[in-house]
């Protein structure tokens, strides 16, 4: 209710009349995502919806609430400003001017702090592109003016975190580019401090422990920080001490690739945006040593191992967070081997939940049961909503150099309760990185947990308690059993081959597998390696290895594409685009 009535009362402010200043994009988005857009494709929230080329996009019939809101933040005019052609203005203005007409004066499920912030940036960034060869202009500015004077009275409304930094953002960029919105300046660059003092960690990171989710903060504080900076006005101190203590921590979960670390709801970022936001920050701090916001790195050689070695988030900041204790990626070069399935929240509720869960991880899980467990929320019976609960409540870790590698072991109880066992994964990264050894332990460390073991054995028939360990593949790696079927030999588009072996105490199989990637119309097909077996004893340790099999110079020539010529991430028959 209070959110209609600002919204109500933001029209009746003073209109802005014109830019101060001449607004350029900071980025753009999907080119293939926003050539859908012009065909007609609309994919907002996980759901498509095939509408035709001439359909506006509020006359689509939402087919989830998280669509609609999906739409009203205007992401998608990053992707049609990435296409840049004529027909993608036409689109971009069409939708931008018929949202004014539908929904300006406050309506619509559009006007809510969060969605308002987001939509603001974009439109100063766009307004150009939006502009371009129109004569109402006037009609846009006093739009952007209302949701600037509805923004100004409801930010400390906005979720913390992400969409309280995006709608402080949006704020300065309004004062900063409207006439007569200069008054809202001041006191937002007082608040975006006290926001990153209070939601930026001192060691650079976040309580929801995503990593794109930084990377978006990052970069919304570069932007800021560089609009103040050409408007000779001073970021707060609190802002600029933020960018310098998240700078090395980015660095950190950033794979040998370019891209990020895949855990906990977030994605490996927007081609380019990592090295884009490092770069126009001018820190030069280097990677974290060790540890960076709960993940160990290793990197030796061409190869980076980025493992999860923290507890997992819990409460409110865990409604993205997934069961990845101890999970890890691998990448070689700019090659990604070992990953995670990632985020599902593109493809829906139930990708969302399936991509949250243990089996979705390259780690040690128990059949039918993840290091964390999913629940809802109090008063809150949204699927999309879900914490995690009944996760692991002490995780340590380890890490030496020994001779012939970087050694990182590290333990969690998310299955003590459940099954009386702690798991245990040690991992050996050559100094030269061409080869991983790991282990894998699951133990009963006393008595008390020696007698749930045993009564979760009695109960299975004697069987012994399930468990897997899975190692899902890159879609673009071939995969293939050999050595009668003890061992797996992965060939990478750069030409290396890895080989995976295992101490036989486990049945080896290659599986299919899902990647799910942000930007695709749906999951991609993969393929996982998996070692399966059972607990029959307090002490159960499986060993393996993953190493290149033939002699490679350490800096290989990589040229070769990462799909074929025309291959579109957002075509249902690209290569790679199995359906699931």
């Amino acid at each position: 209710m209070l959110t209609r009535i600002h919204a109500r009362y933001a029209g009746m402010k003073r209109p802005a009349t014109a830019f101060n200043s001449q607004p350029e994009p900071r980025w753009i988005g999907h080119f293939a995502k926003g050539r859908q857009l012009v065909a007609g494709n609309y994919l907002f929230a996980g759901y498509l919806v095939e509408a035709g080329a001439n359909t506006l996009l509020w006359d689509v019939p939402p087919p989830a609430p998280s669509f609609e809101e999906d739409a009203h933040g205007f992401l998608w005019l990053d992707d049609l400003a990435a296409v840049g052609d004529g027909r993608a203005r036409e689109l971009a203005q069409a939708w931008s001017y018929a949202w004014i007409a539908r929904y300006g004066r406050g309506t619509g499920p559009g006007w809510t702090p969060d969605l308002t912030g987001r939509r603001l940036i974009r439109w100063i960034n766009h307004a150009l592109f939006v502009l371009s060869g129109r004569n109402d202009n006037d009609v846009f500015l006093r739009a952007l003016a209302r949701q600037t004077h509805f923004l100004a009275r409801r930010w400390k409304a906005t979720t913390p975190g992400l969409p309280r930094i995006e709608a402080l953002t949006g704020l300065i960029y309004a004062g900063l580019s409207l006439s007569g919105m200069e008054q809202y300046v001041p006191d937002s660059i007082v608040a975006l401090g006290r926001s990153c003092k209070s939601q930026i960690d001192a060691q650079g990171g976040l309580v929801t422990r995503n990593p794109e989710e930084l990377l978006e903060i990052f970069t919304l504080l570069n932007w800021s920080a560089l609009a103040l900076r050409e408007a000779d006005r001073d970021p707060a101190p609190a802002h600029l001490d933020a960018i310098e203590r998240i700078a090395p921590v980015l660095r950190a979960l950033r794979h040998a690739d370019g891209g990020l670390a895949r855990f906990h709801g977030g994605g490996r970022g927007l081609e380019g945006r990592l090295d884009a936001a490092l770069a126009s920050s001018g820190i030069k701090a280097e990677a974290t040593a060790d540890m960076a916001m709960g993940y160990a790195r290793m990197n030796a050689g061409r190869t980076t191992v980025i493992m999860d070695a923290a507890r997992p988030p819990v409460g409110a900041a865990s409604q993205n967070a997934h069961a990845s204790t101890l999970a890890f990626e691998l990448t070689s070069g700019r090659r990604p081997l070992i990953v995670n399935c990632g985020s599902g929240s593109v493809f829906g509720e139930d990708w969302q939940r399936a991509g949250r869960a243990t089996p979705s991880h390259s780690t040690l899980g128990l059949d039918g049961y993840s290091s964390s467990r999913l629940a809802h929320a109090r008063g809150n019976a949204d699927r999309r909503r879900e914490t995690l609960a009944d996760g692991p409540k002490e995780v340590l870790g380890e890490r030496r150099l020994t001779d012939f590698a970087i050694r990182q072991q590290a333990s969690h109880d998310g299955y003590r309760t459940t099954h009386g066992l702690v798991h245990v994964r040690t991992l050996e990264l050559t100094h030269n990185g061409r080869g991983i050894a790991g282990e894998d332990l699951l133990v009963a460390l006393n008595d008390r947990d020696r007698a749930l073991l045993n009564k979760q054995i009695d109960s299975s028939g004697l069987r012994g308690v399930d468990f897997t360990i899975r190692f899902h593949l890159h879609p673009e790696v071939d995969a293939v059993q050999d050595m009668g079927g003890k061992a797996v030999s992965i060939a990478l588009k750069s030409g290396e081959i890895w080989v995976f072996r295992h101490d036989a105490k486990a049945a080896l199989s290659l599986e299919p597998s899902v990647y799910l990637e942000k930007g695709r119309l749906r999951p991609r097909g993969t393929e996982q390696i998996v070692l399966s077996g059972r607990a029959l004893e307090e002490t159960n340790r499986i060993r393996w290895s993953l190493a290149k099999a033939q002699e490679t110079p350490l800096s290989i020539r990589d040229f070769k594409r990462d799909g074929p010529l025309g291959d579109d991430p957002y075509d249902p028959d690209a290569s790679g685009d199995r359906d699931y």
